[in-house]
């Protein structure tokens, strides 16, 4: 029961809710249409992280269609080290090459996986019950296993593990980073980023300015020689170099440094933001009434246009929004 609440979340969050607030963003002025808009000439079916499903259980990645289609009992993963990686409920997990489709691997590991992650010979899986896992690709064997403790509910933005190094880091679906050496076969640290009892997975995992920075809907954390934390009911973080900017889903937009000083903040009410971009100078956001808002870097100064946005699945592709058979794009 508790994998089917998890799954059913997870299929649901990202698709726009049936029942909309009374309350909705009525922006005061907005300056014209957004020109950058057209047909997509596919339909995005579902999401991952990093790459979408389309007509036939193809898969979209880098704004093309590939010649790889996922089994129609397979949720896709998403792409990592060049694999296209798709499971089914039973942990039927499926790694196909973007490069060529005929390089397969196949691994019967016998429970949901929530995601993965592939560098190397080395394959990382983050299972539904928030087991952690490395197996070698080439002889399927088991290197470390680490359990976490099993969550209720969680939020879909679940986040792959991450590699660096010799180092494999988990983002738990508990509010943990777990952090495992590849090679040692050891866990080095578990921090804890929140520890709510609901919906509290890791939502965001970067490394920003060689700080690792993580969410989940209730905190972020920046973490190098001390941890830092502060709360946010967060909707969604992105970065660049040096920079955070954390969409809250009381309709802010705060810019934060790597050790989490803030330095600037917008508050637009009512706004339910369905995703964020960095194009060179400007931060673009979209808002799920039909906005999308133009914003300088340094929070100083926005426009806002009108969109036209479908109900749908929001799936971000470089520097273009994908809505249903919609692309809007910042550039």
């Amino acid at each position: 029961m508790k994998l089917l609440i998890i799954a059913l979340i997870s299929v649901t969050a990202l698709i726009f809710s049936a029942c909309s607030s009374k309350e909705v963003f009525e922006p005061t002025h907005v300056k014209d249409d957004w020109e950058h808009v057209g047909n997509s000439k596919f339909t995005i079916k579902n999401i991952s992280p990093d790459a979408a499903l389309v007509e036939d259980h193809k898969v979209l990645l880098h704004g093309k269609v590939l010649d790889i289609s996922i089994e129609d009992n397979h949720r896709l993963l998403g792409v990592s080290d060049g694999w296209i990686m798709s499971s089914s409920v039973e942990g039927n997990l499926t790694l196909q090459h973007s490069a060529d489709s005929k390089k397969v691997e196949k691994f019967n590991l016998k429970r949901t996986v929530a995601t993965a992650s592939v560098k190397g010979d080395l394959l990382a899986v983050l299972f539904a019950n928030n087991e952690m896992a490395i197996y070698s690709i080439a002889d399927k064997s088991l290197f470390i296993k680490e359990q976490g403790d099993a969550p209720i509910v969680v939020n879909s933005k679940i986040v792959k593990p991450n590699f660096k190094d010799d180092l494999v880091i988990f983002a738990t679906l508990d509010g943990k980073v777990v952090i495992i050496n590849s090679k040692t076969k050891k866990k080095l640290r578990t921090v804890i980023v929140s520890s709510e009892e609901h919906f509290n997975n890791i939502i965001y995992l970067d490394f920003v300015d060689n700080k690792i920075v993580a969410a989940t809907g209730h905190k972020i954390l920046s973490l190098a020689q001390k941890e830092i934390r502060l709360a946010y009911d967060i909707r969604s973080v992105i970065a660049d170099a040096k920079e955070l900017f954390v969409a809250t889903k009381q309709g802010e937009i705060i810019s934060l440094t790597p050790e989490l000083q803030q330095n600037a903040k917008l508050k637009f009410p009512f706004a339910h933001f369905l995703g964020m971009i960095i194009s060179h100078d400007k931060l673009y956001v979209l808002e799920k009434e039909g906005y999308i808002i133009e914003i300088s870097k340094d929070l100083s100064e926005y426009t806002i246009y009108e969109v036209d946005v479908e109900d749908g699945y929001v799936f971000i592709d470089g520097k273009i929004f994908l809505v249903d058979d919609e692309y809007i794009s910042v550039e």
